[in-house]
């Protein structure tokens, strides 16, 4: 596991590299990617090799048997997060974004309400209005540079919502919910009969110190209401796999599900299935935890230096490897502190704005890449910044 080497990705259609200066002007002989949320790190072996037996054997037909694979499933939620799952309450979609708009199709109607903590990661509002439906924002307070959430508040703003979405642990503000910050979700989807849909796709990206919630863990009052969502894909960067969990324990909100399964005809694709079984397994616990343990080391070095420029501050990390700065200690507009990251420190990220109300006065950095790439981010930025200093 070198985390440190660096493994050119240039031209190889990756949406992180090959698109930053069609997107962003970021040139790409010398430009940063940091705003897709995928890795510059090679998965674990194990799931390299599940691929290479595929190869190796050379035909390439329908899956079938998914035994193995729900057990896979099952053993990790089980010694990663203490949560037992049923292999009947699982249903695989073409990856966690695939996920949210079949929650939305299954469970909700044209011009119904869906709510979101924002800023929250942009694909959600993107799904919700694509779909018809209403984007309800609830914005979260930002508490010396923590976010918290106000129930008191969006009990009065959530007319005609049918669906809340959570995102647990949250992107981009990287927080690790409490278990008293979760049954305040939970409280909230049952004063208002709403599906709660929990997406916890970083759920394995917690940090030293921290201890994730398994939503389903909280409150077995909300299970008649409550979808639950995961993945492989961002745990072992294999984005590229497609594949997605979504696990709903009530019986009646299943059949639901996967009637609209049934009727847009989805099914996963053999790749993700064997990526996926393979990498919910011991080998690929070791990885996550060294994973774990070097992103640490980027974290700090990101927000060391990052916090060392005058205006700017990193929210602190408690889970995820997206970092998430706030520039509105610069007194700079949007624009003007979004150029001089862009066009003089050569470094791609996340748009604040996108994420909702919140956002604003904010970019994101992903800092899942070699330490010396982080590093080099990071003087580009402090020589950005230099009349700051």
């Amino acid at each position: 596991m070198n985390f440190d080497e660096i493994i050119e990705r240039r031209g190889t259609h990756s949406q992180k590299w090959d698109m930053m200066e069609p997107i962003y002007g970021v040139p790409a002989e010398d430009g940063i990617p940091m705003w897709v949320a995928d890795m510059d790190f090679r998965p674990p072996a194990c799931v390299s090799a599940a691929v290479q037996r595929m190869i190796d054997h050379g035909v390439y037909g329908y899956f079938g048997d998914e035994s193995a694979y729900k057990a896979a499933i099952g053993w990790w939620m089980s010694e990663r997060h203490g949560w037992t799952v049923d292999p009947s309450w699982i249903f695989t979609t073409h990856g966690l974004v695939n996920g949210t708009g079949m929650c939305v199709d299954a469970f909700t109607a044209p011009g119904d309400g869906v709510v979101l903590f924002t800023p929250v990661y942009h694909a959600f509002a993107r799904v919700i209005r694509a779909a018809g439906r209403k984007v309800m924002e609830c914005p979260m307070v930002n508490r010396e540079g923590r976010y918290e959430m106000d129930f008191a508040a969006y009990d009065g703003m959530v007319e005609g919502a049918k669906m809340v979405i959570l995102c647990s642990p949250h992107n981009p503000g990287g927080r690790v919910w409490t278990r008293e910050e979760l049954q305040g979700v939970a409280d909230f989807a049952k004063r208002h009969d709403l599906v709660l849909v929990s997406d916890e796709i970083h759920h394995d990206l917690v940090y030293p110190g921290e201890c994730h919630t398994v939503m389903d863990l909280v409150d077995a009052s909300i299970r008649d209401r409550l979808v639950m969502m995961s993945a492989t894909t961002k745990s072992f960067n294999i984005a590229g796999s497609h594949i997605g969990n979504v696990i709903i324990p009530d019986e009646r909100l299943r059949r639901t599900f996967g009637a609209r399964m049934m009727a847009l005809g989805l099914s996963p694709n053999s790749f993700g299935v064997e990526m996926a079984t393979a990498a919910y397994s011991p080998g690929g616990a070791e990885w996550i935890d060294a994973l774990m343990a070097y992103l640490d080391g980027n974290r700090r070095l990101f927000d060391e230096g990052v916090n060392a420029i005058p205006g700017l501050a990193s929210m602190p990390l408690e889970a995820t490897y997206l970092a998430w700065v706030d520039f509105a200690g610069t007194g700079m507009s949007a624009e003007e502190f979004t150029r001089r990251v862009e066009r003089d420190a050569k470094i791609a990220v996340n748009h604040g704005s996108t994420f909702g109300a919140g956002g604003e006065g904010f970019l994101r950095f992903n800092i899942a890449t070699p330490r010396a790439r982080v590093a080099e981010a990071v003087e580009r930025l402090q020589e950005a910044f230099a009349d700051l200093q």
